[in-house]
């Protein structure tokens, strides 16, 4: 008996200690979850409601341009700004109500309430007036979708409706259209122009009752110089602009907004990408419904890097009053002349050191300082583009160094005679460059098309192949950047205009720099070409991009345009050298047909003058057809050159030029070696 009961099975009792930890666990997890639900329930709600993050990024202000001496020339304005960020799926409601709380502290611009439209307007009146608006709606259609109910009752809201709104009202559709405006999530500035600091606090003070309003700082382009070199620093688009349409796009594919300011001319469209800046990008952490939790900085803003031109401003300036004093001074003979033109730059490095061009409005009696003038207007220049006729002439081997022609009137049956200003006797290729000889560059063209008979007796007709000879000049000419872009470091530029001859004349006028047109700019770049001895060098207004920097100064070097050398011209050197020679007599040597300008100057100075026939034409119609263009191209020193410029004004009555490029050109460089001198003494 008593050993049966020492064998009772312990079982029972441990699945009884087993149940009893399970109810007391069960017990903790359901006291748990109710801690969960009831106590804890609404953060945990939020906390799985916070699953939307977004990114947003606020632009800063811009770079800004110094020329080459550190003196600033386009800024940034600090500005008070008010600025709206709409949390995502913003609702019209929300934003009427804002802007009837927004118009108790801030003044709404007259501007801002003048561009309300007629539908910004009923818009208004349809949500101020719900059930008036829909009882206008038949039964049956109020049965349509929401999107066709809303057309319908905007159609129905007539000009007595309208009547109805008050001036207090107007103020608010004006705030409301440029919440509108927003994107989300991203500020948007609904005003900063002509904030007053009481303005100004009011609003920061408020921001609680303000949802999505932001009192900051903005900022406006400031031009230091209202004329020089305007168009060259170019302009930006506006807020209400934005990015433009047609390039939405490009930009947007690049992390810009919609809103964000560009550049659309000039330097502030080409370098873009470096005046930009990095924008500060915001880390939004929204719930479902859009509300706005909390905002993390991910990477912080820098403003855009900054510009330094290759130009001086001083000298900038001096050379548009030269050009501008010479402009009004020949007028007076010249009752056609309207524009005058002149670039300046260094023929090694391709710094562009000037800039001018000049425009006299007629009708408006204004002179426009206009340099793109110098990139866009283009004309054939005349005998300053005889050096390339004589690289050509030497390197094609139609004709050899040190070769004598006799300068007498050509007669070529089927054109009219051509001839030099007079006779100029027996020249070879460097003295037809210093007394500017139209024979021998003739019978150079005339060989370049195969006619290799000198001279060709008077009427004869010629076996020239005059397209074939006008086509290789230019060939050759395109290597000193004649007839073809510079490659300067802008949006656009004129290539120059060239042609095709429909006879043997044409081809001798492509010899004389008759035929084809050119932009000062090329004309430029290839006696920039001629001086340093054949490299066709790319011009570039910017030197360096600097990082930003406090205040105005200027920050470490980020980048330089260094030289960039297009290419090398295929002609041997000793041609080149050739017409340098030719260049230097030109104005150094009696005879020479700058040499009552120029023998005089003490910095050695080449170069070519130029005198081209020209028909003026206005809308089609013939003007003038006794015009002339006058040009000049030069250098100095010889032996080492720091500049060349080219000079060009067209549609001068013939005659009555009154060397007007000699007093540009020879007043240009005087202006900078002076300037240099200037540095040297201090």
């Amino acid at each position: 008996m008593n050993k049966k009961k020492k064998n009772k099975n312990p079982l029972p009792f441990r699945l009884n200690i087993v149940f009893f930890v399970i109810f007391i666990l069960f017990s903790v997890l359901v006291i748990q979850l109710g801690v969960v639900q009831i106590l804890e329930g609404k953060d945990h709600q939020e906390e799985i409601e916070r699953t939307v993050s977004d990114k947003s990024k606020s632009p800063v202000p811009r770079g800004k341009i110094f020329d080459r001496d550190g003196d600033i020339l386009v800024d940034n304005d600090p500005l008070y700004s008010i600025t709206y960020t709409p949390p995502k799926r913003a609702q019209p409601e929300e934003k009427l109500e804002l802007a009837e709380k927004l118009i108790e502290y801030m003044e709404v611009d007259k501007k801002d309430i003048d561009k309300v439209t007629e539908n910004n307007k009923k818009e208004y009146w349809y949500m101020e007036n719900l059930n008036k608006a829909n009882d206008r709606l038949s039964e049956k259609e109020s049965k349509l979708d929401d999107d066709k109910q809303y057309e319908l009752a905007l159609d129905r809201i007539d000009e007595e409706d309208l009547d109805e709104i008050t001036d207090e009202e107007m103020k608010v559709i004006a705030v409301k259209r440029l919440l509108d405006q927003a994107y989300s999530l991203t500020p948007e500035v609904i005003k900063n122009e002509g904030i007053s600091p009481e303005e100004y606090s009011k609003i920061a003070e408020n921001l609680s009752e303000l949802p999505g309003i932001n009192a900051s700082t903005d900022w406006n382009r400031k031009y230091a110089e209202k004329d020089t070199l305007r168009s060259i620093l170019g302009s930006i688009t506006n807020r209400n602009e934005g990015i433009p349409e047609e390039k939405e796009d490009f930009y947007l594919s690049r992390g810009y907004s919609r809103n964000d300011r560009v550049g659309k001319s000039g330097l502030e469209e080409e370098y873009e990408d470096q005046l930009r800046g990095r924008k500060e990008v915001l880390e939004n952490i929204t719930t479902k419904s859009g509300d706005l939790i909390a905002s993390d900085v991910l990477v912080d803003g820098e403003r855009g890097k900054d510009l330094v031109l290759s130009m001086d401003l001083d000298f900038q300036k001096k050379v548009d009053d030269i050009v501008l004093k010479e402009l009004k001074s020949a007028q007076g003979k010249n009752p056609h002349l309207e524009d005058a033109m002149a670039v300046a730059m260094d023929p090694k490095t391709g710094d562009i050191l000037a800039l001018s061009g000049f425009h006299h409005d007629k009708d408006e009696g204004e002179y426009e300082n206009s340099p793109l003038k110098s990139f866009y207007d283009q004309h054939p220049p005349g005998s300053s583009v005889k050096g390339a006729t004589i690289m050509t002439g030497l390197d094609a081997g139609v004709i050899d160094p040190g070769e004598v022609i006799e300068d007498k009137p050509v007669k070529i049956a089927g054109s009219s005679t051509k001839k030099s200003y007079k006779p100029l006797g027996s020249v070879s290729d460097i003295t037809a460059l210093q007394k500017s000889s139209n024979v021998y560059m003739f019978y150079t063209a005339l060989r370049m098309g195969g006619e290799m008979r000198t001279p060709i007796p008077d009427n004869s007709k010629t076996s020239a192949n005059y397209v074939e000879g006008v086509q290789k000049m230019q060939n050759y000419f395109h290597q000193f950047g004649l007839g073809v872009t510079t490659g300067i470091d802008f949006p656009s530029e004129a290539t120059g205009s060239t042609s095709v001859p429909d006879n043997a004349g044409a081809l001798m006028d492509q010899g004389i720099g008759q035929f084809d047109s050119y932009t000062t700019l090329q004309l430029a770049q290839y006696v920039s070409t001629v001086a340093n001895g054949g490299y066709r060098i790319e011009p570039h207004l910017v030197k360096e991009i600097r990082s930003p920097s406090v205040e105005n100064k200027l920050g470490s070097l980020y980048k330089a345009n260094d030289t960039h050398v297009l290419d090398k011209v295929n002609i041997k050197n000793e041609y080149i050298e050739r017409v340098q020679t030719g260049f230097d007599k030109a104005f150094n040597e009696q005879g020479g047909t700058g040499y009552d300008r120029w023998h005089d100057a003490s910095y050695d100075a080449a170069g070519k003058t130029g005198t081209a026939e020209a028909v003026l034409v206005e809308d089609g119609n013939v003007i003038s057809e006794d015009v002339e263009n006058l040009s000049l191209v030069g250098y100095a020193p010889q032996d080492d050159p720091e500049i060349a410029f080219a000079v060009l004004i067209p549609n001068l009555d013939k005659s009555k030029g009154d060397d007007i490029n000699h007093k540009i050109g020879r007043q240009i460089m005087d202006a900078y070696f002076d300037k240099d001198d200037d540095k040297d003494e201090d």
